[in-house]
């Protein structure tokens, strides 16, 4: 790979490059279309899958193909009017409520912490080494997840090597890319008087002995930590173990998005404003912050104790 295919590839991240591979194989391959495609046959196969698949994979099997075509040198089907009118067409027929994670609230947070400390004296009392590393790992994810408003894709990137933690102080951690900066974002969050995540992840750290790699790796059945962090998708997982373990009702409602929707409800429950809370998760467009906070919220009041105000 020369230098150019190297920054090309560096370019795309790799679950998009794979989420497009298995659209272009599903057209391709299940579906029987051929490259270049016409703008007919995109619509065609559209039609075929409406209200078989949801509205927002097929926007996503569009500009994969849309994609497809570029990279291949050949005309994009899916700008033609026909498509677009296709495209539009199925929304208004088949349309769809907007699907919304569940929360993970700070009484649930609270839970879960319980548990776990639990979990954690119990492993110290077996001194079973493999159950303590897990449920301080878990610890770890389930507080720096809810008070930074990180995804799963966010926390499955996180590199020790890119991660400073000041004990009473804080935590500071780098991530090289996001979803709406590929420049890399620099995230802080404060240390607080309990459910702290920067006490979580140094116990985390100083129990499992990592010094490198990746801050949440993967456990196998054995207990054993490997060397790759989690993918992305496993988190939730991980997630609604954890959430039914502890004794969380409907723990299969709540998804990736459950911790960041839960912190941003309480952020805006507890009196930050809108512009606030999208500086600190790192929203740029105000419909996708509003999708995260109920509208009920604000006229509710719940308050954490700490030594200071998480947004300072």
């Amino acid at each position: 790979m020369n230098d150019i295919d190297r920054y090309i590839h560096a370019a795309t991240r790799d679950n998009t490059r794979r989420s497009y591979r298995s659209a272009v194989d599903h057209f391709e391959l299940e579906w029987g279309g051929f490259l270049p495609a016409t703008a007919d046959s995109v619509a065609k196969y559209l039609a075929a899958y409406a209200g078989q698949l949801a509205n927002s994979t097929l926007r996503q099997r569009m500009s994969a193909i849309a994609q497809w075509h570029i990279d291949q040198g050949f005309p994009d089907p899916t700008k033609s009017p026909l498509v677009k009118k296709v495209l539009k067409g199925i929304q208004a027929v088949h349309p769809e409520r907007p699907q919304q994670a569940k929360p993970i609230a700070l009484h649930h947070v609270e839970t879960i912490d319980a548990y776990l400390q639990e979990k954690i004296a119990e492993a110290r009392a077996a001194q079973n080494s493999h159950l303590l590393q897990q449920a301080m790992r878990d610890r770890a994810i389930v507080l720096l997840g809810f008070w930074r408003g990180f995804r799963s894709d966010e926390l499955s990137r996180i590199e020790i090597q890119h991660v400073s933690i000041v004990r009473d102080e804080g935590i500071s951690l780098y991530l090289p890319y996001t979803k709406t900066e590929s420049a890399g974002v620099t995230y802080k969050t404060p240390a607080l008087r309990r459910l702290c995540p920067v006490d979580a992840c140094h116990e985390w750290l100083m129990e499992s002995g990592l010094i490198e790699g990746p801050l949440f790796p993967s456990i196998n059945r054995w207990g054993h930590l490997g060397k790759k962090c989690m993918h992305a998708s496993s988190f939730i997982g991980v997630l609604r173990k954890i959430l039914n373990d502890a004794h969380i009702a409907d723990s299969g409602a709540f998804s990736s998005h459950s911790l960041r929707r839960g912190f941003a409800n309480w952020a805006s429950s507890s009196g930050w404003d809108l512009k606030t809370i999208m500086e600190y998760v790192g929203w740029k467009d105000l419909r996708t912050a509003m999708r995260y906070i109920d509208s009920g919220n604000p006229f509710e009041r719940h308050a954490l104790a700490t030594d200071r105000c998480i947004a300072d």
